[in-house]
């Protein structure tokens, strides 16, 4: 259906010949009405009626005010004497040749008033409807292509056009192919020529529309990102009046609504699976982790065995002694994954104690240092006791997981150290792990604490991590209120990690 059409569909030289009409009729009226004696306020009745008329059937003002000037003179000319002549007897006369101009300027400027908002009545309901029609037919819409051929087939049929419709993808680049109109029932795709170059066009317009050879094309813009392209045949957009133009621009608002509400129904979507997949995953994580932790203890009880009943020359203690190293790495890394478990399950629970920052160190280096027995770890306490409110057990895994990570990055013999001070200033315990080996890429420094993120490093320990060990240590120095960060040290080659925790807020309680 089409909309907006000029019902009148007269010319200009229409419109003349209508008003030269009504005013010749009103003119043979009052000479009948001259020759039966009736009054001249009769014949200034007839010419008024006559410039309503002719208001009523032309469009705009210009044809109401030429009539109301030639209704005046033709009434002088042939109803008042001097008969035939534009001269005047009775000066009167020009008081009624005053009021009859002013009423009908007024009766002119009225009628086409009145008019004039019928016609805009008239476009306002077929905009709303055609609204209404197209927002209905969107809201079974199966996908954005489906959206896509729908405003297509909508606007063509009311602007009487082969519209087009081009879709932009998720990461804003412009679809291979565009759907057009060709006819009431039929539509075909085309391919785009060139998209890169049509998307740098969009991207640079400064104007409501990009006018090309073959189509202007209006974006279709999301809340975020633009969405397609709705294309106007050139010779249909060089002829669009202003109602058209608005209601186009209200029909691309409505496509936009429909794109945004099925991408964000889809962006909900993939998160809701993701949460399900994160879910199951976690759960067979942790139950994986759990039915490891007790052959993984056994398997180091039982080599520990076997290392005290076995002479070190012995060949069987260093098979013993390599088992024992294998399965604490795979210990450390099942309390690592249940770790993780926790943390995104939300369980992790803090509980702040008051205790030694020596003690805690202590705890950790005594750990690695038996299952490292070949790297020596240097450990910097101040000579006051440093308390600090922690979570010891936590902290500790904290500072285990950082010492790991040395020893992998470092060959035997080389500086490991870790330190623990006050830092007064800031009313915090700093703790700072460091070594002198490979040090950190450039390219992994931003990475390093993202989930199961591993450097590129050449070392050859360097594969047996999984990613766990910094993340998780970010997670539980931040629940601690803390901060922590890694850099290249600046004294030479090597890494060093540096964690703070408040000395504020001690307290027995348990906080998530």
């Amino acid at each position: 259906m089409t909309i907006f059409k000029n019902k009148e569909g007269q010319t200009a030289l229409g419109y003349g010949m209508i008003t030269a009409g009504m005013i010749a009729a009103a003119t043979g009226i009052g000479w009948a009405f001259r020759a039966v004696g009736f009054p001249e306020t009769n014949i200034v009745i007839v010419y008024l009626l006559s410039i309503l008329m002719t208001a009523r059937f032309t469009r705009g003002y210009a044809y109401g005010i030429a009539a109301s000037v030639i209704a005046t003179c033709a009434f002088n000319y042939f109803f008042t004497k001097p008969y035939y002549t534009l001269s005047v007897s009775d000066p009167t006369y020009f008081i009624t040749f005053f009021v009859m101009a002013v009423a009908s300027f007024i009766t002119s400027a009225l009628t086409s008033k009145v008019k004039q908002n019928a016609v805009e009545a008239q476009e306002k309901e077929a905009e709303t409807s055609a609204l209404f029609a197209l927002t209905n037919r969107l809201t079974d819409a199966a996908d954005v292509a489906d959206i896509a051929c729908i405003t297509t087939d909508a606007i063509g049929g009311i602007m009487n056009c082969r519209a087009a419709c081009l879709c932009f993808d998720e990461t804003g680049q412009p679809e291979q192919s565009f759907v057009q109109q060709q006819s009431a029932n039929k539509q075909v795709r085309r391919k785009v020529d060139d998209p890169a170059e049509l998307r740098h066009r969009i991207e640079g317009l400064r104007t409501a529309c990009e006018m090309g050879d073959e189509f202007w094309d209006w974006p279709i813009y999301g809340r975020e990102a633009i969405l397609g392209l709705l294309r106007i045949p050139r010779q249909t957009a060089e002829t669009m009046t202003e109602p058209q133009r608005r209601l186009l621009r209200s029909m691309i608002e409505s496509t936009a609504l429909a794109m945004d509400r099925f991408r964000s129904a889809q962006a909900q979507q993939r998160s809701r699976e993701e949460t399900v997949q994160e879910r199951y995953r976690s759960n067979l994580l942790r139950a994986i982790s759990h039915d490891l932790r007790t052959p993984l203890s056994g398997i180091m009880g039982t080599s520990e065995m076997l290392m005290d009943m076995t002479d070190q020359a012995d060949p069987r203690y260093a098979m013993a002694q390599g088992v024992h190293r294998d399965a604490d790495w795979l210990h450390s890394l099942v309390e690592n994954i249940l770790s993780l478990t926790r943390l995104q399950d939300g369980r992790l629970t803090i509980t702040k104690q008051p205790e030694a920052a020596e003690e805690v160190v202590g705890g950790a280096v005594e750990h690695m240092t038996k299952r490292y027995p070949d790297y020596e770890i240097t450990v910097g306490v101040p000579d006051e006791v440093l308390i600090v409110p922690m979570d010891a057990k936590l902290i500790e895994q904290v500072l285990i997981n950082l010492l790991d990570n040395a020893v992998k990055h470092s060959p035997p013999g080389r500086e490991i150290s870790v330190s623990a001070l006050e830092d007064r200033e800031k009313r915090a315990a700093v703790f700072t792990v460091s070594d002198r080996g490979s040090g950190i890429a450039a390219e992994d420094l931003p990475h390093i604490f993202q989930m199961f993120y591993t450097t590129r490093s050449g070392t050859a320990d360097a594969q047996r991590g999984v990613g766990l060990g910094l993340p998780i240590c970010e997670a539980i120095v931040k629940a601690h209120g803390g901060a922590i960060r890694g850099r290249n040290r600046a004294d030479g080659p090597g890494a060093e990690f540096v964690f703070t925790l408040p000395m504020e807020g001690q307290n027995d309680g348990k906080q998530e």
